[in-house]
This record gives C-alpha cells, sequence and structure tokens, in this order.
C-alpha cells in the first residue's frame, strides 16, 4: 500500500487520495464517469499527469469551492442578462 500523500488546505493538513480506488471514492459521483474515462484513455506517457490531475480535484479545498460557485453565478448572471 502507498504511503498517504498530504497536503495543507485552508490552514489544515488533509490526505490526498493516491491510487485510483482511492482517487474514485473521494470525488463526488458525478464527476467520477469523467474520471473512468479519462484513466481509461490515459496512456502510459499520459498516466501520471491524469492521475495528479484527478488527485488534485478529489481534495476539497472550501476557497476553490467559493470560487468556482461565484463564477458559475457569474456566468449564469451574463448570460440571463444578455
Amino acid at each position: 500500500m502507498a504511503e498517504p500523500l498530504k497536503t495543507w488546505v485552508g490552514g489544515r493538513e488533509v490526505d490526498v487520495p493516491n491510487s485510483i480506488p482511492d482517487i474514485r471514492a473521494a470525488l463526488p459521483p458525478q464527476r467520477r464517469p469523467d474520471f473512468d474515462l479519462a484513466i481509461n484513455e490515459a496512456g502510459v506517457h499520459e498516466i501520471h499527469a491524469v492521475m495528479r490531475h484527478w488527485m488534485l480535484e478529489a481534495v476539497p479545498d472550501p476557497a476553490a469551492d467559493a470560487t468556482m460557485e461565484r463564477l458559475a453565478r457569474e456566468e449564469a448572471e451574463r448570460h440571463g442578462a444578455g
């Protein structure tokens, strides 16, 4: 079993999932099909980059989530106003 990876989010240390099953389990259910597709399509030269991308997405970051929600709201407002 791999040593757990750690990072800091919001001033606290959190575990980073570092295996395909752990990354998949840490993702929201609606993101898992995209993860499965990305992993299954990755070749030997891309698999590390694909896993790193999804590892970071699987780590909850309230500040990043709030930013994404704000951007989505602003985008919706722009489309609604036009």
